[in-house]
């Protein structure tokens, strides 16, 4: 993952200048390449002579001019009304480059993506270059070395995908003790629900021959023993995160502005913490109320803290304080369908580790727990967002959401907003019952790149065909959004709109060829339709007056461009209430 850190601003020159529409009046002229000052966010500014695309309507539309002031939209239209009532405003020539509202994170993990910046990377290309398992523990081996970590010391690694490694299989701990013997070592799954650990890893779990999996989860076993072969599963691995969490998250101030430049850098101005948990949310508002956010940051606290979340009357939904809400409650339901461990309602068509027979993955909670925490969440007015990749853990949402309304006694079709997210493996008839109940999906496209291959061989062609829908949601009237889930794949607005767009994997297969979203289909699922899953239409997702001046600049128009170049459109400049926060270098 590579960082960049903010382009200083420099000073504007100032002086009488002759510029279309306003030959006899002071202005500023920059173009779309030269930062703003705080000084020009607060006046008048003029965007023009590029593609500004709203965002605003079901079709494509664009516009000659925008005008921001004060940090928000002022006007939206022709070019000649818009120097004509703002005289005295800066002027910002885009030479033919592309303004768009700019990106709002569906879903990601902004704590983990901070937490990765102290770990050892193990992803396969193109984000690393982790392809077996040897070259995997040479660089486990030369991180300790890099980073004079003391015996004893837990280490972490983040991204190996072990259907990317030549092997083909996950790594062991006794492969692990033979590099790092003498550390504690916890490997995360790309996929985030399952993990590594080496002997002293391990035993630091106190985790044995003996220890029985948790409901919900797996250890992996020796062939043939009890004895744990470093692999934990879902509810299995919880101790594992726990302890990565209580170590790594001191860590994070000394990472929070690089993981804001990260964002910005990729044209994110709102962007998303998806689990979170109590001391995670009271350090992200202590960052805030120092004013430390340049963008604004949306967190969804941990389901196993619903009960003291929801009594805790100092606890605020829903509402920014200095850049900063909790917006709802996160649920995990099942787990990954590249790990074989999502819940289907067929079985996986490949063999799954230490499965003998209907293998159809693994429910994270049972639906009797589900169906409190939907009660719980209704009676209170939560958000609820759930993690949903198989069919049958959708089934499970819809029949908790059901009992809800039924023990409520509210609407079914009230507007709550309920997020599954991924929603991978959706049936059609489920599609029909979001928009039934008015849920938002939250697609995962960039699947289709990253394991479309895999998911065709593990699941066949019509589950993968037919994995995050997005043209057929789009058809069926849903509003639904698409995100990146970094750190599962890293955060790329602008891949993300290729990948709904082209559903194109590694080996250059289409995976779904009627399920292509158009490029506009792509975008609305990152700006406007993103604006709605939080509540935030009002303010942010596409350009109308009024709403905030939160903006991005591409070299390039994702909806002329040829369809296989979206995902190498640059971004030139990310703005945030009028002000510039990451500026491409020159």
């Amino acid at each position: 993952m590579t960082i960049s850190m903010l382009a200083k601003p420099t000073l504007l020159s100032l002086g009488l200048m002759s510029i279309i529409g306003c030959t006899t009046n002071q202005a500023v002229n920059q173009t779309a390449n030269q930062p703003m000052t705080q000084t020009a966010a607060s006046q008048a500014t003029v965007y023009y002579n590029g593609d500004i695309i709203t965002m605003a309507s079901d079709e494509p539309e664009m516009v000659e001019a925008l005008v921001t002031k004060a940090g928000k939209i002022a006007y939206v239209g022709s070019l000649t009304e818009a120097q004509n009532k703002y005289k005295s405003a800066a002027q910002v020539n885009l030479k033919n480059q592309t303004l768009l509202p700019s990106f709002i994170d569906p879903h990601s993990h902004f704590g983990l993506v901070s937490n990765t910046m102290g770990q050892a990377n193990l992803n396969p290309p193109p984000i690393g270059d982790v392809d077996s398992i040897d070259k995997m523990l040479q660089t486990l081996k030369a991180y300790k070395e890099d980073n004079s970590i003391a015996d004893g010391e837990w280490i972490f690694a983040w991204g190996y995908d072990e259907t990317q490694l030549s092997e083909e299989r996950h790594p062991t701990k006794d492969e692990i003790d033979s590099v790092l013997p003498n550390n504690p070592v916890y490997l995360q799954h790309t996929s985030g629900h399952m993990g590594v650990a080496n002997s002293k890893g391990l035993a630091a779990m106190n985790i044995t021959a003996d220890s029985q999996a948790p409901a919900g989860g797996n250890i992996a076993r020796v062939a043939g023993s009890n004895e744990p072969n470093g692999l934990v599963q879902e509810t299995a691995m919880y101790p594992f995160m726990y302890n990565l969490l209580q170590i790594m998250t001191p860590k994070q101030a000394q990472f929070f502005e690089q993981t804001q430049d990260y964002y910005a850098k990729n044209g994110v101005t709102t962007a998303n913490d998806g689990s979170t948990t109590r001391d995670a949310i009271e350090f992200f508002q202590s960052q805030a109320d120092a004013g430390k956010l340049k963008i604004d940051l949306i967190a969804l606290a941990g389901v196993s803290d619903l009960d003291e979340n929801l009594a805790d009357k100092n606890f605020r939904w829903k509402t920014y304080q200095n850049g900063f809400k909790v917006q709802g409650t996160k649920i995990i339901a099942d787990g990954s369908p590249q790990g074989k461990t999502a819940y289907f309602t067929e079985p996986y068509l490949t063999p799954v580790a230490d499965c003998k027979s209907d293998c159809r993955g693994l429910p994270s909670i049972s639906q009797d727990e589900m169906n409190e925490m939907f009660v719980n969440a209704y009676q209170r007015d939560n958000q609820l967002f759930i993690h949903n990749n198989g069919d049958a853990a959708t089934d499970m949402i819809l029949k908790a959401h059901e009992h809800a309304v039924k023990e409520t006694g509210q609407a079914a079709d009230k507007d709550r907003r309920i997020v599954p997210i991924h929603t991978q493996f959706v049936r059609p008839d489920q599609l029909q019952a979001f928009k039934k109940y008015n849920m938002l999906p939250s697609f995962f496209t960039n699947h289709a790149y990253f394991w479309g291959d895999v998911h065709v061989q593990n699941l066949g062609e019509k589950r993968a065909y037919f994995s995050s829908p997005i043209a057929t949601a789009d058809k069926m009237g849903i509003i639904y959004t698409n995100h990146s889930d970094d750190t599962v794949t890293p955060l790329d607005p602008l891949f993300s709109v290729w990948s709904a767009v082209n559903r194109t994997s590694r080996s250059g297969n289409i995976i779904g060829q009627e399920e292509r979203a158009t490029p506009y289909q792509a975008l609305k699922a990152i700006t406007s339709h993103a604006a709605y899953e939080f509540f935030e239409e009002d303010s942010k997702g596409s350009l109308v007056e009024g709403k905030l001046a939160d903006l991005v600049i591409l070299d390039a128009n994702p909806l002329t461009v040829d369809s296989d170049k979206i995902r190498d459109i640059k971004v030139i400049k990310t703005i945030k209430e009028g002000k510039t926060i990451y500026q491409s270098p020159l």
